[in-house]
């Protein structure tokens, strides 16, 4: 819901510090890898409980989720980079519920309510962006993207902020991951709505 509207705010300064990047021969693919692998980073430490150095993590990897976008940009966007930014984000966001439960397993039910949710949300966002790339749909408001952005109420904003909110009160957890798992319900249900009245014509 957020995203298209945080992208006038951070796109300036991620576009200038991305075109600084390319031109040093960084390439956007090798950005990907490194933000994931600091998401890793962000798995051990909720598994041990430490949430401090856990949202440090987090924070680090959503950095590098939007300066891959930007470096391909002045670089070359290219199919594999795309592939690699929604198989890897999709990852990583699973992993923070899964690995926020190893470190307590108590609340175990509502994290796999939770990535259930996130089931629903990615299927109708991959399989619109699917269809709409076979019958020539495009999109730019969220950015030059190598596949159909589908919004919703429960997008990658919301998602980092609901990961920030669980380190800084993880004994929220269960409320947090209950309410946001429903809203995740709720944009699967518009997405799929959506997805009847654009390609039923």
């Amino acid at each position: 819901m957020l995203d298209a509207r945080l992208r006038k705010i951070i796109d300036p300064p991620l576009d200038s510090l991305g075109r600084r990047l390319a031109r040093l021969g960084v390439t956007a693919n090798g950005i990907t890898w490194i933000g994931f692998f600091i998401g890793t980073g962000a798995w051990a430490f909720l598994a041990l409980g430490n949430y401090p150095l856990a949202l440090l993590c987090i924070l680090l990897n959503r950095l590098a989720d939007g300066l891959d976008g930007a470096v391909a940009r002045h670089g070359r966007i290219s199919d594999l980079g795309g592939y690699l930014d929604i198989v890897l984000d999709f990852l990583f966001y699973a992993g923070v519920v899964f690995f926020f439960a190893v470190g307590r397993p108590e609340e175990a039910l509502p994290a796999a309510f939770l990535i259930f949710s996130f089931i629903g949300t990615g299927a109708s966002f991959l399989a619109f962006a699917a269809v709409a790339a076979k019958r020539g749909i495009t999109t730019a408001a969220r950015g030059e993207k190598t596949i159909y952005y589908l919004g919703g109420l429960t997008e990658g904003t919301e998602t980092i902020a609901l990961f920030v909110a669980l380190c800084l009160f993880p004994d929220l957890f269960a409320w947090f991951a209950w309410i946001f798992g429903a809203l995740c319900w709720l944009t699967t249900a518009v997405r799929i709505f959506m997805a009847v009245e654009t390609f039923k014509r």
